[in-house]
């Protein structure tokens, strides 16, 4: 059987050797069931690349390390392979490790892999929480040489070249005014007890702690007779998140507004609707399917937004700037935020209905 692809575009996308990539497409002994997968997966994600790849031209293999629910770096992979037919001057292919939960020492693995061992990568771009071994993991690629590229939320204190993604501080505060603003107001005495709850996916990664503690300074100031209560760690994950929210109505039942920033907000709604709870202010990050849809029906007021295939744009950019295939140095530029809601959804989000 004639490979689909070239055996070495297969072998460098998958991370395994020619022989292997060879055994496992004519299905011979002595594969495990992890290459055959990795072999399937490196012909898809060759599949969808193939139209940007052109003969003479440079080929620049990016990997993708992201810890996030499923709904968001499957945005984050489409985006980024919709930008990738336009990259120029060198063709570029990204290659996907993608987990939903996972701790420390798994992405610290993960990220050594990444152009040691023979498996060859021009660049990383990387989601994953603010730790000191994250950060020494990205140091030891950064002395492979392999810029590294922080998506979404920042590991600082590394060697990466380059932050892409939103002001995080600047994203807490705008929600913070849009809670204030949606809130009723209320005289002395009135309505004690009441709460706005945040909700965090992992307390870990900078860019959340960013939003959140902008969040509470500001809120303080525009609204200081509303605490706010924070849960975190459920990764974002409908079924964590929701047994969280839950056991925080049950000790504070008198909560007004929801900041969601790190998503499950179908899991938060259901908790609120079991307990006849109807928030005066819900404002969510990021315009996935989920998201989209809560707008459309009116259960969450706003969404802070930035396009993501922009920010893949820049975070290649970044990249290709360290390998000098694009004039400039590697910098960080934050991203600009949009304020989504049911009215103003982008036109491919748009009902055709």
């Amino acid at each position: 059987m004639r490979p689909p692809h070239p055996l070495k575009d297969i072998a460098a996308q998958a991370g395994l050797s020619e022989a292997t990539v060879d055994r496992a497409l004519h299905g011979r002994s002595n594969v495990s069931a992890a290459a055959v997968r990795a072999v399937e997966q490196a012909v898809l994600e060759l599949d969808r690349q193939q139209s940007q790849l052109r003969l003479g031209a440079r080929t620049v293999l990016v990997d993708v390390v992201m810890q996030a629910p499923a709904r968001f770096t499957s945005a984050v992979r489409t985006a980024l392979e919709a930008e990738l037919a336009w990259v120029r001057p060198a063709a570029v292919r990204a290659r996907f490790h993608l987990r939903e939960r996972a701790d420390v020492e798994e992405l610290v693995e993960t990220i050594d892999r990444v152009g040691s061992g023979g498996r060859t990568s021009q660049g990383l771009l990387l989601k994953a929480p603010d730790d000191p071994a994250i950060a020494a993991a990205v140091d030891r690629a950064a002395g492979r040489g392999i810029p590294v590229v922080t998506l979404v939320t920042d590991v600082p204190s590394s060697r990466r070249v380059a932050y892409v993604g939103l002001d995080n501080q600047q994203a807490g505060a705008t929600a913070a005014f849009l809670v204030s603003r949606w809130l009723t107001p209320r005289g002395v005495g009135e309505g004690e007890g009441r709460r706005v709850l945040v909700t965090m996916s992992r307390s870990t990664f900078l860019g959340e702690h960013e939003r959140v503690r902008a969040f509470e300074d500001e809120l303080a100031v525009l609204r200081p007779e509303e605490p706010v209560l924070v849960v975190s760690d459920a990764d974002g994950l409908d079924a964590a998140t929701g047994d969280l929210v839950g056991a925080a109505l049950d000790e504070e039942p008198g909560v007004c507004a929801v900041y969601s920033v790190g998503g499950g907000n179908r899991a938060t709604l259901a908790e609120l609707r079991r307990r006849g709870r109807r928030v005066e202010a819900y404002v969510a990050h990021d315009l996935d399917e989920d998201n989209v849809a809560l707008l459309r029906s009116g259960a969450i007021d706003a969404v802070i937004h930035h396009d993501l295939q922009s920010d893949c744009r820049r975070a290649v950019r970044q990249v290709l700037r360290h390998h000098r295939l694009v004039s400039g140095a590697p910098l960080t530029v934050p991203a600009s935020l949009e304020i989504i809601t049911r009215y103003n959804l982008p036109t491919r989000w748009i009902d055709p209905a």
